[in-house]
């Protein structure tokens, strides 16, 4: 198992952007949760984007040292618990018709927000996702 640098650096290796920690990604993951939670106004691109950092967190977890996970396991399952919560389970079919979904290990991939606003409640409705118009709720 690696360090925390170490598997930045290996997974930017791998592809990612840049070596980012996971207090970066966490820090991430927990704002477009918050975001999701209040409803996310932003574009399909920009949602399928954010999703990604997510994605982060669990290629890491299977390369870092245990203490490194234990310490951020317990925020990481609570933000899980909260996009669980904010997003309604469709197994992907409405995402799907804007963006190829990774395996299905990566669940995240297959909810959308509950709360359809914006230009990506508007491109998710058009695939048939349903959920709560917040000017009608």
């Amino acid at each position: 198992m690696a360090t925390e640098i170490q598997v930045g650096e290996l997974l930017q290796q791998r592809g990612w952007r840049t070596a980012f920690t996971v207090a970066e990604r966490v820090s991430a993951w927990a704002a477009l949760v918050s975001a999701i939670e209040r409803g996310y106004g932003g574009e399909i691109s920009e949602y399928t984007n954010d999703l990604y950092c997510r994605n982060w967190l669990h290629e890491a977890w299977l390369l870092l040292d245990d203490h490194i996970v234990q310490l951020w396991t317990p925020q990481i399952k609570a933000l899980d618990d909260r996009y669980k919560a904010a997003t309604v389970n469709d197994d992907g079919m409405a995402l799907a018709q804007f963006h190829r979904l990774p395996g299905p290990g990566l669940w995240w991939w297959r909810r959308h927000p509950r709360i359809l606003t914006g230009d990506l409640g508007s491109s998710l409705r058009s695939a048939g996702a349903i959920g709560v118009d917040p000017d009608t709720a």
